[in-house]
């Protein structure tokens, strides 16, 4: 009754070229430090339970397979056609794509040939600002560098996505740090750094931030438990406040990624500031088959011109397959409840169904 025929997947990464055992399939259903414990397993998650409802059948298997025989699925058919069918069968038709991630994956357009979609590149600013400090020799040249960097890439790119809450946390000054304060912060760092060393100093994340902002391209934050590693008592969205109203106005637009478990308060903060938006990936994938209930609360306090759709998805096709499946029944499920109690009429669910699906995004990354 109510479809989602075209998806926008507003954040994700490439899936890996390699054939791969279990363990390291496994790994890859939970975004953790470590393998699961002794005696457990990933696919006892409700990530791998949606894996196994519905990837099988796009592998000529039958829905809720044993993990082995859908392995030995996979194996046969090769990695390449395994992926083409996964992405393919995903309904996914835009990707947009953060390549600043190691491993070997695929970029942008070999995503897009495999998915038979468009694919857009995201240019992850620790990243950009690494490189630019392996080919700088000093602090006036690794800054003047990094700033042209910026700009060349916002000439490609559709968005930058910043980690600053992977590496440090979110509770950074809002402010942008002085000219003399960003010196001595990179003077300090090139100075204790080896080759491919991460940025981790929060005046340099700060800077980075702002010249992300002074670009005028949407800024993808990351925020919530949506990557191992994260300071989760740091990473609430709500730490973003003072920094979404310092930004209010500039016409850069914020995107908040991963909001879950605190998907509620990003879902705030996108009611709040006009330029502000929620992402939805985290909060429908981790969730499985509750995502429905998770993404009813996600539309109590958001505007639904403010929620996107994303899959969050790394490394593996059947995780972009599974952020869309989960993501188009929950919203069909909780849109089509309120249809037939009385509460929406059926055109106004179709078109927030929609906004949230695709068109927010192409209208935030100016993708018409």
């Amino acid at each position: 009754m109510i479809e989602t025929p075209s998806l926008v997947d507003q954040y994700c990464h490439g899936v890996l070229r390699t054939e791969l055992g279990l363990g390291v399939f496994e790994a890859h259903l939970a975004r953790t430090e470590g393998p699961p414990a002794s005696g457990t397993t990933f696919f006892d998650t409700q990530t791998g339970f949606a894996v196994r409802r519905w990837c099988p059948p796009l592998l000529g298997l039958e829905p809720h397979c044993a993990p082995a025989r859908y392995l030995a699925r996979r194996r046969e058919l090769g990695v390449l056609e395994s992926g083409r069918r996964l992405l393919r069968g995903s309904g996914i038709t835009t990707y947009l794509v953060d390549a600043g991630v190691p491993g070997d994956l695929t970029g942008p357009g070999e995503l897009a040939s495999a998915g038979a979609a468009e694919a857009h590149e995201i240019v992850r600013l620790e990243l950009l600002a690494e490189q630019v400090a392996d080919t700088s020799g000093t602090v006036e040249s690794f800054l003047a560098n990094l700033a042209e960097s910026v700009h060349g890439a916002a000439g490609t790119c559709v968005a930058f996505t910043s980690v600053a809450g992977i590496r440090h946390g979110l509770a950074l000054a809002p402010e942008p740090p002085g000219p003399g304060e960003v010196r001595g912060a990179a003077g300090r760092w090139l100075a204790g750094r080896r080759v491919g060393g991460q940025l981790r100093d929060p005046v340099l994340l700060r800077h980075l931030l702002w010249i992300a902002v002074a670009s005028g391209l949407p800024l993808q934050l990351h925020a919530g438990a949506g990557d191992p590693g994260l300071r989760t008592e740091r990473t609430d969205p709500a730490l973003l406040t003072d920094f979404a109203r310092a930004t209010a106005g500039l016409g850069t637009d914020l995107v908040l990624l991963h909001g879950y478990p605190y998907h509620r308060h990003a879902a705030h903060l996108a009611g709040v500031f006009p330029h502000v938006y929620a992402d939805l990936g985290a909060a429908v994938v981790r969730t499985g088959a509750r995502a429905a209930a998770v993404l009813s609360e996600v539309l109590e306090p958001a505007p639904f011109g403010k929620l996107l759709f994303s899959t969050g998805a790394h490394g593996l096709p059947e995780l972009h397959v599974v952020g869309a499946r989960l993501f188009s029944e929950a919203l069909a499920r909780v849109l089509g409840a309120w249809v037939t109690e009385g509460a929406w009429s059926l055109t106004d669910a179709r078109r927030v169904a929609g906004l949230i699906a695709a068109g927010n995004a192409r209208r935030v990354y100016g993708l018409e």
